[in-house]
């Protein structure tokens, strides 16, 4: 057998990678297919929170305040659907204030640098890089707005850019629309009732302190294929500080595909559990159960029956595979300072997809690292 050369090999690569975007165009998908598989979104993010660490020692800046320049870094390596990477750092920076005169040293922002790669699924050990998602979002601590479009006016527009491979196009979109982030004042929280319906049986959970993270006209941007269309989000997530909880009761995404217009709306809960030794060992995680248009699914009396027994809080969080959803586990081991602040954290995705597409599943995911920060702070 003939050694196939280095340039053979990769021009081989390049070529299945063209061919496997080629294959992800929405001519070739005319209506998108459901799949259930485990570790759907898997990988791992390293969390440096230098904003906790590294504290200002001028004398300049408002006591406690970081030091100039200091950021929080998010470094991961996460797959969705395991042939689509994303690869890179995500690092936020806060507002500083000078002591005596309260002037803003520097700005709070975001700054996005992520490659974006396929995998060949016959050996998933290729890759090839095939474009970026970068660019800055501004963020206003006073409202907790974050301007996904704000970038733009420091040539810095949140992007995903693809390069032509093979017989696929280059193209390029624009992120755009607010995240409403968490609260700054936390004394004005109002209580919320969260509702969900398991056969026959309405329960409910209630948040005495909830924390709404808004969604208003956030626009997602196509990629990193052509299948993943661009989306439209709006709803809330909210934060309950009491458990560390997050609930929703609609997180609605709109998209076309193939000339055609789909919405799908996400409900239910992200449940905070903590590891019994949390306080030395640093563990804990994030039991996923959302579940996608769940009012749309019809249920038969045999797959709810299970249910009908439990309390009301433990229905409310019970997985239910009769319908479609995102399930799983988002795992941390953290580092703490005397005050009990994560300091550093190791985080691993192990989310399963149930009866999903991969347009609902890569949505979600590209909507989690918008979030990024108010996801992974305490």
């Amino acid at each position: 057998m003939k050694h196939l050369s280095c340039f053979s090999v990769r021009s081989g690569f390049v070529a299945l990678a063209g061919a496997a975007l080629t294959a992800l165009s929405p001519a070739t998908w005319a209506q998108p297919q459901p799949v259930t598989e485990p570790n759907f979104i898997a990988g791992t993010m390293d969390i440096d929170f230098a904003t906790r660490s590294n504290l200002d020692a001028s004398g300049d800046l408002k006591d406690g305040s970081p030091a100039l320049g200091a950021k929080d870094t998010y470094k991961f390596a996460l797959s969705v659907g395991k042939t689509t990477e994303f690869a890179g750092s995500v690092q936020r920076q806060p507002n500083l204030y000078t002591k005596m005169l309260q002037r803003r040293k520097q700005d709070a922002l975001l700054t996005y640098s992520i490659d974006l790669s396929v995998l060949n699924p016959k050996d998933l050990k290729q890759k090839k890089v095939v474009g970026k998602w970068v660019g800055t979002v501004p963020i206003d601590t006073t409202t907790g707005a974050y301007d996904l479009a704000g970038g733009k006016a420091k040539e810095s527009p949140l992007r995903i850019s693809v390069d032509a491979v093979g017989t696929a196009k280059a193209f390029q979109d624009l992120f755009q629309g607010r995240l409403m982030g968490k609260a700054e004042k936390k004394e004005n929280l109002a209580a919320y009732t969260y509702k969900r319906v398991i056969g026959d049986r309405t329960v409910q959970v209630v948040v005495k302190k909830s924390d709404p993270m808004r969604f208003e006209n956030l626009v997602l941007a196509m990629g990193p294929a052509e299948v993943y269309p661009r989306t439209t989000v709006s709803g809330r997530l909210d934060y309950d500080y009491e458990t560390g909880n997050w609930y929703t009761d609609g997180i609605r995404f709109k998209y076309q595909l193939d000339g055609k217009d789909f919405e799908d709306t996400v409900t239910g809960s992200i449940k905070w559990v903590e590891d019994t030794d949390r306080a030395t060992n640093g563990k804990g995680y994030y039991d996923f159960n959302l579940r996608f248009n769940e009012g749309a699914q019809s249920k038969a009396k045999s797959e709810t029956a299970a249910f009908e027994k439990m309390s009301e809080e433990d229905a409310f969080f019970a997985v239910d595979d009769s319908v479609p959803s995102l399930t799983g586990r988002v795992s941390y081991v953290d580092t703490m300072n005397a005050s009990g602040a994560p300091t550093s954290s190791k985080v691993a995705f192990a989310l399963n997809a149930n009866k999903l597409t991969k347009q609902q599943a890569m949505n979600f995911f590209k909507l989690w690292i918008i979030c990024i920060g108010p996801t992974n702070d305490e």
